[in-house]
């Protein structure tokens, strides 16, 4: 049975590992030194703190708290790497300074371990940052051997499976999730600063609304009655415009019962935010500024790397209606077609079938979707979206067949999706009535109709600009990260014994 020095083991001997560690747990409770009946230990300093200031530091007394990642054992004095919430830092350990029993408790303890060290900051004769322990103190012991630095936890599955271990030996998702705290409290920040009210809305519903999504159906006992997780925030937060509130936000979870991908996870994180006496124009300001402000001050710089190409947050961000873009891109004009057929021959003409008969607008959606979204790489605004597709934004004056409506695309993605909120209830009514005989039709992703809401709209709403922005979405872009798993601290997974 053998550990290495790096922290990983021996795979045919995990067993003998296991029963091992146990029995040295056995050993000290029976000689009344049980390291989980301690309650508390109080560090005065952290890893970088301490590597930070060693010029003002050296020499100084401290008492560092960690998990032991590497040690090396050399008769008299060893060495070992303490890893705490800020990173690592060395310990020496000599039996001169901490005494001949403490110093073969120390032996004792394995990698993994929890223990807290007092001792002096110096630096080594090969010029590392380190502290010379005085005292050592087992805090915790690890009955699971970590997984081997070099070659360990790879497994993407098994890594979000115990997020614990792949925090504990991988210092980049560390880091990505601390750049996610950071993102999410830029944006709040940001909000705050202008006027923005945050509020909480609730997650549970009555109905199912502000998206076209399939929700999780879950049932309220007492009330002897079916209650939907929310889709979206959109509802309940014009409610409060409606209530008088100027400027709203709220950042919360989302849970829509649909596929799973790469940039898909049934419960994600979504801002959704609402100023009165707005069109999407000013919302297409406010997302441009607040989004490259957020990623200057958390990165430095508004010119990022995500997967091999380099993207320019900086503003303005390029805008064209669909109608522009598909044009752009696939030479097909649209507004030359004034009849469905003529619109659904074109997607033919472009190689794309469609099972069923198609409206002009829906064409267009689809000839965009296919040909058009995937090389949208810089940021850009996708405006004016077909009336189809957008039943809660206000119809274009020129052109009723479209809306005032946008979409976010970077890296050929959507991030975000904003209106000039459609305000008029009887307007209101008719669509989600049309939304309803679509659902009555099979698409599970049609709206239902809220009574309520359209009860609030008659009491009037402001002219209104909304946002909404998938929080994971953004932080995969601003951490170069391939998957929404890996921004997620505990991602959806199935059971592994299912």
């Amino acid at each position: 049975m053998s550990e290495t020095r790096e922290g990983g083991i021996v795979e045919e001997n995990i067993s003998e590992i296991l029963k091992v560690r146990r029995d040295k747990l056995a050993r000290l409770r029976e000689e009344g030194r049980d390291p989980f009946k301690l309650t508390r230990y109080t560090p005065t300093h952290k890893s970088k703190e301490i590597i930070t200031d060693f010029d003002t530091m050296e020499g100084l007394q401290v008492v560092i708290a960690g998990r032991i990642m590497t040690k090396r054992v050399m008769g008299r004095a060893s060495f070992a790497h303490i890893l705490d919430s800020d990173g690592q830092i060395q310990i020496f350990v000599q039996v001169n300074e901490l005494g001949k029993e403490a110093y073969e408790d120390f032996k004792e303890i394995d990698l993994g371990d929890i223990v807290g060290v007092s001792g002096t900051v110096f630096k080594t004769k090969k010029g590392e940052i380190s502290v010379k322990a005085n005292e050592i103190t087992l805090l915790a012991k690890s009955l699971q051997p970590l997984p081997e630095k070099w070659h360990g936890l790879r497994d993407t599955d098994l890594r979000y499976r115990q997020r614990h271990l792949d925090l504990i030996v991988n210092p980049d998702v560390r880091k990505t999730f601390i750049i996610r705290s950071k993102i999410i409290r830029g944006i709040r920040n940001y909000l705050d600063q202008r006027g923005f009210l945050e509020v909480d809305t609730p997650i549970l519903h009555n109905t199912a609304g502000g998206a076209a999504a399939r929700p999780f159906i879950t049932h309220h006992n007492t009330l002897d009655m079916d209650m939907y997780m929310r889709i979206a925030l959109e509802l309940h937060l014009k409610r409060l415009i409606v209530g008088g509130f100027d400027k709203v936000y709220e950042m919360g979870r989302i849970f829509r019962n649909e596929g799973m991908s790469v940039k898909h996870n049934p419960e994600f994180t979504m801002i959704e935010l609402y100023q009165a006496y707005a069109d999407y124009n000013d919302i297409m300001d406010l997302t441009e500024d607040m989004i490259a402000t957020v990623t200057k001050e958390v990165l430095g710089t508004t010119k990022i790397e995500y997967q091999g190409q380099t993207v320019d947050l900086t503003p303005p961000w390029n805008r064209m209606t669909m109608v522009e873009a598909v044009m752009k891109y696939t030479g097909v004009d649209f507004n030359s077609f004034s009849q469905d057929e003529e619109a659904a021959r074109a997607l033919r003409e472009l190689g794309i079938d469609t099972e069923n008969p198609v409206t002009w607008g829906e064409a267009l959606n689809i000839a965009f979707e296919e040909r058009v979204e995937e090389q949208l790489v810089q940021p850009t605004f996708i405006t004016d979206y077909p009336i189809e597709i957008s039943p809660l934004a206000k119809k274009v004056d020129e052109d009723p067949r479209l809306t005032y409506r946008f979409e976010i695309f970077i890296t050929g993605r959507e991030f975000g999706n904003a209106y000039t909120e459609l305000n008029d209830p009887i307007d209101q009514r008719e669509r989600f009535l049309e939304q309803a005989k679509q659902r009555a039709a099979g698409n599970e992703e049609a709206h239902m109709m809220d009574e309520d809401f359209v009860n609030a709209l008659e009491v009037g709403m402001p002219p209104t600009g909304g946002l909404g922005i998938g929080i994971d979405r953004l932080i995969m872009l601003l951490t170069d990260s391939a998957s929404i798993r890996d921004v997620i601290l505990f991602p959806t997974m199935k059971p592994r014994n299912s």
